[in-house]
């Protein structure tokens, strides 16, 4: 298929990789000419505009930092909406707010586009390795044709609803995930101050019913004091803004959640906004006046 890809970040430069490898023909954004290089040495071709890549595509795909990157790239000055055609669809894999996806959906369908929202969870290991686990909003038609697609990118493809779906279930993701985590560290740094070994704790409990991809993935980081983001602090912020906001929206409180964002926004006072999410760690060791490590 031919394919744009917008976006070549952190997760959105391995995705669009494996698109490549799939045996997709790509257009990918020179913004960030770096990225754009790297996937020009596999064969993609490079375009200035969002304009200019919906004009010549079947299907585009945005991986976006949040809603006002994906309103200016989709509804923008050159944007996806001036290059629409018939028949052209649009996938966006950001995590964004849902009513914004509803929103831009809105206006492409004034172009007969048709959009999907189907942000991604895994973090940059999976975007690597083709793994992602992808929630997907929007028309069930259009989502089928898509789906192979999809599956190039992620192990776990599904479909969840209409429009806006797909970020209601990321969001529904990223505050299981916050959660976890900061329940993960309560648990190391009560071990620490305890004088259990955290590493101890982990082994004994990591094939029980506290047993998580969270667990797994993040406390070995946390033991280590290793904090090189597959999945950055800010980002988790900007997710659970997102989460709050619409859980306001539609009447369901998020107490737990909102405790959880309020201690990464005291590490990113502390300048740590850029560090994994794991980091959350280290909030619970300046309360408890310890530092976790290894046996």
């Amino acid at each position: 298929m031919h394919i744009g890809f917008i976006g070549l970040g952190i997760m959105g430069k391995p995705m669009a990789k494996n698109l490549v490898k799939a045996g997709h023909t790509l257009v990918v954004s020179g913004h960030n000419a770096t990225a754009a290089a790297e996937l020009a040495e596999l064969g993609a071709a490079i375009a200035d505009t969002p304009r200019e890549i919906a004009a010549g595509t079947d299907l585009v795909m945005t991986m976006l930092p949040n809603s006002p990157q994906v309103i200016e790239v989709a509804l923008g000055e050159g944007g996806l909406l001036e290059g629409a055609h018939p028949g052209l669809v649009y996938v966006d894999m950001s995590s964004i707010a849902p009513r914004v996806s509803q929103q831009v959906a809105q206006r492409l369908a004034e172009r007969d586009v048709v959009m999907l929202d189907a942000p991604v969870s895994g973090g940059e290991p999976r975007a690597v390795d083709g793994t992602l686990s992808i929630m997907v909003g929007g028309d069930r038609a259009t989502f089928d044709g898509v789906r192979d697609v999809l599956a190039a990118m992620g192990a776990s493809v599904v479909h969840v609803g209409d429009v806006g779906a797909g970020n209601t279930a990321k969001l529904a993701n990223q505050v299981v995930v916050a959660v976890n985590i900061a329940a993960v560290s309560e648990a190391l740094v009560l071990a620490q101050k305890a004088g259990v070994s955290p590493e101890a704790v982990f082994d004994a409990i990591r094939g029980g019913l506290a047993g998580s991809a969270v667990l797994e993935a993040k406390t070995s980081m946390m033991l280590d004091h290793s904090f090189t983001p597959g999945f950055r602090i800010d980002l988790h912020i900007k997710d659970l803004v997102n989460a709050l906001e619409t859980s306001h929206g539609v009447g369901a409180p998020l107490p737990l959640t909102a405790a959880v964002l309020e201690m990464f926004t005291a590490l990113k006072a502390a300048g740590l906004e850029r560090e994994d999410h794991s980091g959350l760690v280290q909030h619970y060791e300046l309360l408890a006046g310890t530092r976790i490590g290894r046996r």
